[in-house]
């Protein structure tokens, strides 16, 4: 494919009093690497990569303008002067790169705690919010003073630090900005209540008063909703489509970017490959774009070159804004431009790495290098001797092992014992929603050919097999589901030899994998009993479904799918399998099956009751690590590496990691 194909994505625009050398941009999203509210070092090198990457312009993450708005230790201060020389350090970064740098200022409002800041939370109004159910406090005219003050202030030290301009946040996602203007959430009477021109008050006299200390040599920008998704008497597109003209006629603003939802459904914000389609926000974006004569951003699942070329020839915006996909791949304009867009890794949709905050830096399902840039690079550039290395298994771990040993120098040979590389994500891709997640094996299989790794399939490797030949192997054997019916409750239970559940060997009991291997012969009626809390159940019983079966799911905990509930495609996975007619009963486990019916035990109370009619039960509970090839080879020469579910039955990012850390240790 030649460069001309997405001559509009790379030509170069004007944006206020700079140039950006092409449409895309980086948008913000919170990364977690700081430890003191200024900028890591890891931060600098994050963002220099996705210039690296020929990125046009990189908005840095929403910084907090006032104490009252932490949610969480990792938020960089804006307001702290700290936080000037650490702006220098990213922009020094960054700049040499080409790509513009904007940063980022907002206040959560009720959308937040006071758990860190140990402050009231502030708001226009005393309503909590859904997910922190914390009741802010109303501000005052005083508070509302200091407010714009700490948008001013944050906007000079971002400019002392040497950015290419300001975004002004907090008007979207249902952050306080955008408590103000919506009457959902306004419920004063004042002058910054009421009516429209009232609602838009605090927002101007930010704007107005942060144009004052942003040079016109800088940008200013400003984030808006094009929707806030399905609120009671909140804002749809054609309001925000009239709080766009507003701004832009203030005549202080350089571009609006765009975006969608609130906390009430956090799927408009970060849309999941289950529950948004790509490019599911455009079109609300391509009102506002129609209404303004400033350059728009438009985001949503925009994922491929082919998609963004086609949103700007069709003038629904100006510039197209990615955040997991550039997580995902900061090489992704690089690759695009020069006609390889089939090498670029995929952003799945899976948002591990919207979850992956709720407990560290951002991470990525299958990108082992988020927030290891520079430590990548060093130990790229590492000279190493070359290897006969065997790797056993085809399924992500391999998969990634295999790549990265080769693109390292090595002599791969990859061993997978079924007839297809791809390993337990050929069955998750089953489920009609978790399609998409066949690209994380998909990328990395295409790469094998072009690094040139030898594959062998259909081929169970054995001891025999690798003795003599291979220098080192890596070991992603997998693993295989538990079947003995017996939840996390009763470890004593789990003993080799202990006696599974009555009624567990019976035919007529199943495994994730039996179900979604596709056979033909499946039962009618089915129970899942769910003890991991993971998505395992959801997608089990989503494939059922779409093949007409009945499905009940039970579970010993409170809150079903609570092991996935970072990603915040929760509420969305439990309202698909309600609306396909599946039940769910929690705080109950099974202690027997007989034929077609299931005892059920309250783990509170101990009362039983029964299930009939129930013509198939899948356990999901857990796997068992299959080390066997492992074991045998222990002692030998072989330089060994076990991996992924072959040491510890987990997760796709774990398999990925430790492969990718196994590979380079060889």
């Amino acid at each position: 494919m030649s460069d001309s194909n997405y001559s509009t994505l790379f030509s170069p625009i004007a944006l206020g009093p700079r140039t950006a050398r092409n449409r895309i941009w980086m948008t913000a999203h919170a990364t977690e690497f700081s430890t003191d509210g200024t900028f890591a070092d890891a931060s600098a090198e994050y963002y220099a990569e996705r210039a690296r990457g020929g990125v046009g312009v990189i908005t840095m993450e929403a910084m907090a303008v006032h104490p009252s708005s932490r949610p969480r230790r990792g938020v960089i201060n804006a307001f702290d002067p700290a936080v000037v020389d650490s702006y220098r350090k990213v922009a020094a970064a960054v700049h040499p790169h080409g790509a513009l740098l904007m940063a980022q200022l907002w206040h959560r409002g009720r959308q937040t705690d006071g758990i860190i800041s140990r402050l009231p939370t502030w708001a226009p109004s005393p309503l909590p919010d859904t997910v922190y159910r914390e009741i802010p406090h109303e501000m005052t005219h005083a508070e509302i003073d200091v407010l714009v003050a700490h948008y001013v202030l944050s906007a000079r030290h971002a400019i002392e630090g040497g950015v290419d301009g300001i975004e002004v946040h907090g008007l979207a996602h249902g952050y306080l900005l955008g408590q103000f203007l919506s009457p959902a959430t306004n419920h004063r009477s004042d002058e910054y209540g009421g009516s429209f021109e009232n609602r838009m008050r605090i927002v101007r006299r930010i704007v107005e008063d942060v144009r004052q200390v942003v040079p016109y040599d800088r940008i200013l920008g400003i984030r808006l909703n094009s929707s806030d998704g399905a609120v009671e008497n909140g804002l749809g597109n054609a309001d925000w489509v009239r709080i766009a003209a507003e701004v832009e006629r203030w005549s202080a603003l350089d571009y609006i970017s765009t975006t969608q939802g609130t906390y009430l459904d956090r799927m408009n914000i970060y849309g999941t490959s289950t529950a948004r389609q790509a490019g599911y926000e455009v079109a609300d974006t391509a009102n506002i774009t129609e209404a303004v004569s400033l350059p728009v951003v438009a985001v949503g699942r925009i994922t491929t070159p082919e998609m963004a070329e086609d949103i700007l020839l069709s003038k629904k915006a100006q510039f197209v804004g990615m955040t997991r996909q550039l997580i995902a791949d900061p090489l992704w304009p690089t690759k695009a431009q020069r006609g390889r867009p089939d090498e670029i890794r995929p952003c799945i949709g899976a948002n591990w790495c919207v979850a992956s905050f709720a407990r560290g830096p951002v991470s990525c399902i299958h990108n082992p290098a988020v927030g290891r840039e520079q430590e990548f690079r060093r130990d790229d550039s590492r000279r190493r001797r070359r290897r006969q290395v065997a790797v056993i298994g085809g399924g992500p771990a391999g998969l990634r092992a295999a790549l990265t040993a080769a693109d390292l120098g090595h002599q791969v040979t990859l061993f997978e014992q079924s007839d297809t590389l791809g390993g337990q994500v050929n069955l998750i891709t089953r489920a009609a929603s978790y399609r998409e997640w066949s690209g994380v094996t998909d990328w990395l299989s295409g790469r094998l050919d072009e690094a040139k790794v030898e594959i062998r399939l259909s081929h169970r490797a054995t001891a025999d097999d690798l003795a003599g030949r291979y220098e080192a192997a890596v070991i992603a054997t997998g693993s295989t589901p538990i079947r003995h019916g017996w939840t996390a409750r009763h470890p004593t239970r789990w003993a080799p030899g202990a006696a599974a559940v009555p009624g567990a060997g019976q035919w007529n009991i199943y495994t994730p994998d039996q179900i979604l291997s596709g056979r033909r012969d499946l039962p009618h009626r089915f129970l899942i009993v769910d003890d991991t809390g993971d998505r395992q159940a959801f997608i089990t019983a989503e494939y059922l479904t779409q093949h007409r079966r009945p499905v009940h799911i039970v579970s010993q905990y409170p809150q079903l799918g609570h092991s996935f509930a970072d990603g915040h495609d929760l509420p969305f996975a439990f309202g698909q399998l309600r609306r396909a007619g599946v039940t769910f009963t929690p705080n109950v486990e099974v202690t027997a099956i007989d034929e077609d019916t299931v005892a059920l035990t309250d783990v509170y109370t101990g009362d039983v009751s029964r299930l009939s009619d129930i013509d198939g039960v899948v356990f999901i509970l857990g796997n068992i690590a299959d080390d066997s090839l492992a074991r045998e080879l222990a002692g030998t020469e072989l330089d060994i590496h076990v991996v992924g579910d072959a040491q510890a039955p987990r997760r796709i990012f774990n398999a990925i990691w430790e492969a990718e850390t196994a590979a380079r240790k060889l």
